[in-house]
């Protein structure tokens, strides 16, 4: 699991980022979480119904397309979704903290992270 770590490592040097997992979207469970300010557990089995539910509305609207990533916006803070296409029915999930992080940014930063796992 050292590249789970290397990669959750990464995530955490985004400015902004106060936590991050990486999580199994079969079964809603983080494989492995960093930071904290929020429970990360509830937060994967939480974000893997939001993932299942947006692929199942591009699946109805018959879109042929991936989801890059899925961002929620609250008042504080950004929570970002992105799934490793790669590895079908895993994705990443980080939180930022809003005062502090460039949304383009952390994005960016994401993708790169997620372009360079293979576990």
């Amino acid at each position: 699991m050292a590249e789970l770590s290397r990669a959750l490592d990464r995530l955490m040097r985004i400015q902004g980022a106060t936590a991050a997992a990486i999580v199994d979207a079969n079964s809603g469970m983080a494989m492995a979480k960093a930071g904290g300010g929020i429970d990360l557990d509830a937060a994967a089995a939480g974000n893997t119904v939001v993932l299942r539910a947006k692929l199942e509305a591009i699946k109805a609207m018959v879109l042929r397309d991936q989801i890059e990533d899925i961002l929620i916006t609250l008042g504080r803070q950004y929570h970002i979704i992105r799934p490793l296409n790669w590895r079908s029915g895993k994705f990443i999930y980080l939180v930022l903290d809003k005062g502090r992080a460039s949304l383009a940014m952390a994005r960016s930063g994401t993708a790169e992270v997620e372009s360079e796992m293979r576990f």
